[in-house]
């Protein structure tokens, strides 16, 4: 497949996922909660997710953003709903590694199924916020950090 090809495909999914994002919504029973801010562009994402014998059962996001922080959040609570919480983080870590420009392997990287694609987002500074918004949020959620600051620096 061309690089030009690549990109488009890279652009429709995320296209995708931010104008039908998956899970958008607010769960009315949960176990964990988090809402994570950016200031630099004022996206926000509320996570709302319901964990049972440490599996993700639900979960759900809502808020304000631009289209790659909608489109992160879909493919992320898509991605870690049905897991437990020990492989959801794993997948956060892998992102989060990757959005920081270390190397992972192939098969790392394909864990991320459909979130693979924001990679190609890291080669511009100022969407690398947009990106790990909710993977950061899901950190906080599960990890319960919820009174670290709420700016994701």
């Amino acid at each position: 497949m061309s690089l030009d090809k690549l990109k488009s495909l890279y652009k429709a999914v995320i296209l995708d996922h931010a104008q039908t994002p998956r899970n958008f919504g607010q769960l009315a029973n949960y176990t964990n909660e988090t809402t994570v801010y950016n200031p630099t562009c004022g996206d926000k994402i509320h996570l709302t997710i319901l964990v049972e014998n440490d599996q993700i059962k639900d979960i759900a996001f809502d808020g304000e953003g631009c289209t790659i922080s909608k489109a992160s959040a879909s493919m992320m609570t898509q991605l870690v709903k049905g897991k437990n919480i020990e492989q959801a983080i794993s997948f956060s870590r892998i992102f989060s590694d990757l959005a920081a420009g270390k190397k992972r392997s192939e098969q790392d990287m394909q864990k991320l199924e459909d979130a693979q694609v924001l990679i190609s987002i890291m080669e511009f500074p100022a969407r690398i916020k947009c990106a790990t918004l909710a993977w950061w949020g899901l950190d906080r959620a599960l990890l319960g950090k919820e009174n670290e600051d709420e700016d994701n620096d």
